[in-house]
This record gives structure tokens, C-alpha cells and sequence, in this order.
């Protein structure tokens, strides 16, 4: 017999639970969702089953969780891959009437406590990119594309969005995280209706916060009393607030930084102009106006403060993973409200899972950012774990995730910049794209970051001279009158609405009619001076 024409046999064994309990698992993710945690989520959600049944409620746990992995297949095909493993210890095959009651019957509960059971920091402390010194690195974002069927049942929870020529197709879900951004993990998540504003999502996962993380949020979280509460937690912030935004300047730092107060919380203000050159030689400028509770500029220099941030659109990627790569961008199967619920608690539990796995594998590898795991490598390698039923169980040495992601690290992640466009815009009369839009994503050669404190004009330019002025004498009164004349106005009626403004701000007292005098905590400390309390002089601490 030639040589080419030889045959090898192959054998394997695997190890799964037994009787009717053996489809229940998830192959290699099995052990990041083990027998005795999904057992213990079900008594405690009060899912367990009353007498064995063809699928027990741990089966049907698994059955979920393997719907989100295949969310392009109907209820047997998943089924079948579950089972596909297992030939000759299953005789019966349930059908799908049988598949979908084992759904109703869990409900929601199970899932849910399954996730945030499984939510959480997931890095080591000396693991690259996911600390600023002492801090781990946090973002809140909302993704508002994850699309439900269209039921009336559905259409009465979420709506539909309405604009200029009509409705959308379907309702759409926001789904609002708590996100690691250094490895993508996610610490909590909540969802709902997309009418619904975007802090009033994040204020509930404020509880996650703690001390020892650094909150890098975007411009639709610079509220006042959104950055009040975050900063309540005890977290620290990084928050870029929009351009709109002009803070009363409380006191001028050495490198263009200024102290400022909002809703009582005390920050440091750092107006940024970034200019960034790229290989195709195009010149992309912006501004940014961050706001920090790291105040001390000696420790936290502006500039580093700056190139931090870009840290936070980590965020988009972990939203991409989900949505597209795990959720392959389809519409959600399930045809009820309690169905999505359940089908989305599903996807953030593997979806969770997977990066707890990818997290683990990396740190086999000391000095390894987590960047340089493939998500689409984990997924399918999952995938063809979970249709073998293999490495269900703890074994000696490296699973296969880990083997596949170590062999197919990507590449160091190199700085690069591609401009936003709206690619399905709903005008057909959308402006053409601009020159750094048609020529797409590019590698950056050069960053130049440039720290200015240019003086307000306008009202804001008021404020800034008439806290100057109050503060030559901040322990008198001063009339609205002799408040006009000192910053230079020849007339007091169009300071006066200003002024009751910055009072409902915080920044003056009315002690009388027309009356005004500075508050307390707006007197300029002199930060070298050694009778300042402590807590003006010294860095915030975790």
C-alpha cells in the first residue's frame, strides 16, 4: 500500500457529568462556569428543579449560554452540538416545544445572578495596561444597536426610535456596561429602552465603583450631579466635559491647569489641544477640556493625563466583540420581554467568560497585554471545545483556549487614527466625506499634545473677573452696582441674571437684595502656604 494511502486511528475520551445531566456544559468554558456555581445560582434564584426531568434546570442553563454561542442556529441544531460529544449515552433527542419550555421555566433570574456572579476585574495587579500607578482603569458606555424582534409584546417595553422620515425597523435595546478597559471585562451591565438617558444606566452600576479604580468616562457623563455621585464612591475621575463647558476658575496651576469646583466636588481642569501627523500626511487637530479629581499637577502631569484618556475608547471594542462578533449583528431570537432579558444575560455571562478566559491565558505569559488576544480566536475555539465536549473538567497543563490564543497573539498594537463616519446615514443627502474620511485608517507617525489656559470670554470671562474682584476682599459684601463697575460694565441690569446664576452655582451668596458676597470654598488657597488644610495641598489618595 502506498505511503499517502496509510490510516491512522485517533481515539479520546471525555468527561462530563452523568446520566441526563451530561449535556449540561459548556466544553473548556465549563470550567469558568463549573457544575456547583450554576447549581448554587439556580437555588438561589429559587430555578431549581422539583423532580429529574429529560432536561434538568442545570441542562437548560447550559442550553441558554450555548444559544448564545451560536446565535445563528435554531433550538435543535444547538442541541445538537451540545450533545455531538456524547454518542451512545443520550437515547432520546427532546424537541423543540420541549427546548423552549426548558427556557420559560428558568426565567430571568438565573441568568442574571449568573452574570453578575461572574462580573468583575479579571487582571492581576501587575498585569500591563490595565492600571494608571495605583488605579484600575474603568469606563462607563451605552451601545443602543443590539436589535429585538418586532412584537407588539416587545414594542410596548422598548419602542420605537423616531426621527424625520419615519421609524426604525425594529426596537433597539441600550445596553449600558461597566467596562475594565484594560482588558475589556466587564464589572457590571445593565439595559432597557434607548429613550432612557445614558446616566440614569451608569448611576445604577456607581455601586461597582470603589478606590481603587480611575473612571475614564466620555462627554455624555459630564452632568454635575453625575460627576457629584461618581465622585462619592471614592473613585477617581478623568472625565472630558464638552466645549460648551467653561468652569469658574478657583486657581491657576503652573502647568495650565486650573482647580475648579462643580456641584462641590473639587477638580483639576486641563484644556488640551491635540495635533496628530500621520504616514499618508494628513494633519488631524482637537481639543480637549478634561476634568480630574487628580489635582496635585506635580505627580499627575497634564499631558499624561491626556495620553491617558485614549484609553477609554478600549470600551468601543469590548461593545464590538459583543455585538458583532458574539451576536454576529443578528436580531435577538427570543419573542417576549422576559425571553430577551433572559437571551441578553446570556450573552454578557459568555461573553464574560470568554474574557476571563483570554485574561488568564495571557498572564501564562508574563508581560503580555491582554490587547493581544483575539477575541474571534477564543470564541472559536470555544465553540469547537463545546461540540467535542472536551476539557470539561480542570486537566494538568494549558487548555486549548489558552494553547490557541498563545499561538495566535496579535501583533503589538501600534497608534493609529480613523476619522468617524456615519456610515448608514438616514438622509440620502449626507454631506460627502471629508478628506480624512476618504482616506481611512492611517498609522500615526506624530502626537503633539499643548496644555493652555486661554482666559473665557463672554459671560465666562465675567465670572472669571468678578471672582478676581471679590477675592481682593473676599469677607465684605459687594453690591450688584460696584461688582459692574470693577469689571469694567458701565451698567449692572445685564449682570444680574448672571449673578443669580453663579449663586444657584454655588459660587456666591445673596446676603441681601442685590447683595453678593463669596462663598468659603471659592477663596483662592495659597497652596504654599502652610496653614492650608491638608486636603487643599496634598494629592487625592485612593
Amino acid at each position: 500500500m502506498p505511503v499517502q494511502c496509510s490510516t491512522v486511528t485517533l481515539t479520546s475520551s471525555i468527561t462530563v457529568a452523568d446520566g441526563i445531566f451530561a449535556p449540561g456544559h459548556l466544553g473548556e468554558l465549563t470550567q469558568q462556569l463549573p457544575f456547583e456555581l450554576v447549581d448554587d445560582v439556580l437555588e438561589r434564584a429559587g430555578g431549581a428543579q422539583h423532580r429529574l426531568r429529560l432536561l434538568p434546570s442545570r441542562v437548560g442553563v447550559y442550553f441558554v449560554l450555548a444559544l448564545a454561542l451560536f446565535p445563528q442556529l435554531g433550538y435543535v441544531r444547538v442541541w445538537d452540538k451540545l450533545t455531538a460529544g456524547l454518542r451512545g449515552i443520550l437515547h432520546r433527542r427532546p424537541s423543540e416545544k420541549a427546548l423552549r419550555e426548558v427556557r420559560r421555566r428558568l426565567g430571568v433570574a438565573p441568568l442574571r445572578l449568573l452574570f453578575e456572579t461572574l462580573a468583575g476585574p479579571v487582571a492581576q495587579p501587575i498585569t500591563p495596561g490595565v492600571r494608571y500607578r495605583c488605579w484600575r482603569t474603568v469606563a462607563f458606555d451605552g451601545c443602543s444597536s443590539t436589535k429585538a424582534p418586532d412584537r407588539p409584546r416587545v414594542c410596548a417595553w422598548l419602542g420605537k426610535h423616531k426621527h424625520r422620515y419615519g421609524t426604525d425597523g425594529y426596537p433597539m435595546l441600550k445596553i449600558m456596561v461597566l467596562c475594565e478597559t484594560g482588558t475589556r471585562a466587564l464589572l457590571g451591565a445593565v439595559f432597557g429602552p434607548t429613550p432612557e438617558k445614558e446616566t440614569g444606566y451608569a448611576e445604577q452600576l456607581l455601586p461597582l465603583l470603589d478606590g481603587g479604580m480611575l473612571l475614564l468616562n466620555d462627554r455624555g457623563f459630564d452632568s454635575d450631579d453625575f460627576l457629584a455621585k461618581a465622585a462619592a464612591t471614592g473613585a477617581q475621575l478623568l472625565v472630558r466635559l464638552k466645549g460648551t463647558r467653561t468652569p469658574a476658575r478657583w486657581a491657576l496651576l503652573p502647568d495650565g491647569s486650573f482647580l475648579t469646583r462643580i456641584n462641590g466636588t473639587r477638580l483639576r481642569v486641563i484644556d488640551a489641544h491635540i495635533a496628530v501627523t500621520t504616514a499618508k500626511g494628513l494633519r488631524l487637530e482637537g481639543h480637549y477640556r478634561l476634568a480630574t479629581t487628580l489635582t496635585d499637577h506635580r505627580r499627575y502631569p497634564a499631558v499624561e493625563l491626556v495620553e491617558l484618556y485614549h484609553e477609554r475608547w478600549e470600551i468601543e471594542s469590548a461593545f464590538y466583540s459583543l455585538r458583532h462578533t458574539l451576536q454576529c449583528g443578528l436580531v435577538l431570537r427570543s419573542q417576549d420581554v422576559a425571553g430577551i432579558q433572559q437571551e441578553l444575560w446570556a450573552h454578557l455571562t459568555v461573553y464574560q467568560a470568554l474574557r476571563r478566559a483570554m485574561v488568564e491565558a495571557v498572564e501564562t505569559l508574563p508581560g503580555t497585554d491582554p490587547d493581544r488576544a483575539s477575541f474571534t480566536v477564543a470564541l472559536e475555539t470555544a465553540k469547537e471545545q463545546l461540540i467535542t465536549a472536551a476539557n470539561v473538567l480542570p486537566d494538568a497543563g494549558p487548555g486549548r483556549i489558552t494553547s490557541a490564543l498563545l499561538h495566535d497573539l496579535l501583533p503589538p498594537r501600534q497608534a493609529r487614527v480613523n476619522p468617524r463616519r456615519v456610515k448608514c446615514p438616514i438622509s440620502r443627502y449626507a454631506a460627502p466625506p471629508d478628506q480624512a474620511q476618504a482616506l481611512g485608517a492611517s498609522r500615526i507617525t506624530s502626537i503633539a499634545v499643548t496644555v493652555h489656559s486661554s482666559a473665557g470670554t463672554g459671560s465666562d470671562g465675567r465670572r472669571d473677573h468678578t471672582l478676581q474682584l471679590l477675592r481682593t476682599n473676599p469677607l465684605r459684601t459687594w453690591r450688584a452696582c460696584e461688582i459692574a463697575r470693577g469689571i469694567g460694565l458701565d451698567d449692572a441690569r445685564g449682570l444680574r441674571a448672571e449673578l443669580g446664576r453663579w449663586v444657584r452655582e454655588g459660587i456666591l451668596r445673596r446676603t441681601g437684595r442685590g447683595i453678593y458676597t463669596l462663598e468659603p470654598e471659592w477663596i483662592t488657597p495659597d497652596l504654599h502656604h502652610p496653614s492650608v488644610p491638608p486636603h487643599l495641598t496634598t494629592a487625592d489618595r485612593p
